[in-house]
């Protein structure tokens, strides 16, 4: 791939609900550069977290398309066939939730190394071997035969980044992922994606952390009403905003002055 193309180009997206009658992406137009770390504000049923599970392929959409790499990869022909391609860039792609789904049956070791071992089959040695070297990594080597029911909110959510890291993903996706912590818990997570970030791992992230926004943003959309309403780095969308509607919604929701 060309070091000037994008990572992920998404053209045109439409996605609607109940036979559309309610209409969450009305035409979504996003190129990602590689390495960027590009996060989506705005405010509740903007199309946010849609849009983060369509590029996770885990909704369809009603038209428009996504490459990856330069690849296709979602179209709204894809809604009758999965592809091949679909499948392997889906395997490239790794997604972090709001509420963790771990499995709470398995203990954190087994939570991280069954995705390798499965998709894979990665020996077991080499699966846990490199599950182990996350978790040392992350601050949670001693949790490694706990179990989640055990763990805090934000050991949770780091071992739900360990494993989404354990297939390699070539772009990262989290979906309000300190929403459900306790405020002392949300800096210990966010510390952890920083780390990524340093990497220079490409990730896309929602969020109304405008603190985390800010700090860890190469750049920021807002959407509202299922469209870009407004698109550039940190300091100009959270600190210049050019359009009213994007004013409006940091001074009012986030009660920062402009």
């Amino acid at each position: 791939m060309v070091a000037s193309s994008p990572l992920v180009k998404m053209q045109s997206l439409h996605k609607s609900y109940g036979d559309g009658a309610v209409q969450v992406l009305k035409g979504i137009d996003i190129e990602m550069k590689p390495g960027e770390r590009l996060v989506v504000i705005g405010p509740s049923g903007g199309g946010k977290s849609t849009l983060l599970r369509v590029m996770m392929g885990l909704e369809q959409i009603d038209s428009g398309s996504i490459t990856f790499a330069g690849q296709p990869y979602v179209s709204s022909a894809s809604r009758e066939k999965k592809t091949l391609i679909d499948t392997e860039v889906r395997r490239s792609i790794g997604m972090v939730f709001q509420h963790y789904t771990l499995f709470p049956h398995l203990n954190i070791l087994q939570n991280l190394v069954l995705a390798p071992r499965k998709v894979r089959n990665e020996p077991k040695a080499s699966a846990e071997a490199r599950a182990l070297s996350l978790l040392e990594r992350f601050g949670l080597a001693a949790k490694a035969r706990a179990y989640p029911a055990q763990l805090s909110g934000g050991q949770k959510q780091r071992v739900a980044i360990a494993r989404a890291l354990m297939l390699d993903p070539k772009l990262m996706l989290f979906d309000e992922v300190t929403s459900a912590l306790d405020p002392e818990l949300v800096s210990e997570v966010e510390h952890v994606i920083m780390q990524l970030a340093d990497q220079d791992m490409p990730m896309m992230i929602v969020t109304h952390d405008m603190w985390f926004a800010k700090n860890i943003a190469s750049r920021v959309i807002f959407c509202a009403g299922g469209v870009v309403v407004e698109d550039g780095p940190p300091e100009q969308v959270l600190g210049s905003p050019r359009e009213e509607r994007t004013r409006e919604f940091i001074e009012r929701v986030f009660h920062i002055k402009q």
